[in-house]
């Protein structure tokens, strides 16, 4: 366990940090993808952006999810659209 002195207020702080392999992630309802655990066309990427998206896949790859790997299963097609959809909105896919 780490301490930590708070600039703030001047207080000590106890920090631990907890291994991802001690973590564990209940499935998501049903009725939603199983791998993002938001409702979306299957043709469509995951979304990237979900919690429970980011910390399965941290969870299975030891590395944080990029748009790239949520749009692994889509056609080039969908891929195009959204990098420029992205892009729009100031994302760059590279």
């Amino acid at each position: 366990m780490q301490t930590f002195k708070s600039k703030r207020t001047g207080k000590i702080i106890e920090i631990q940090e907890i291994p991802m392999s001690s973590m564990m992630l209940l499935p998501p309802k049903p009725d939603v993808c199983q791998e993002c655990a938001v409702k979306h066309d299957p043709r469509l990427p995951h979304n990237q952006q979900s919690l429970y998206y980011q910390m399965k896949f941290k969870m299975e790859h030891g590395r944080d999810a990029t748009w790239n790997d949520a749009m692994a299963h889509c056609t080039e097609e969908v891929k195009e659209r959204w990098i420029e959809g992205l892009k729009i909105h100031g994302v760059e896919v590279v």
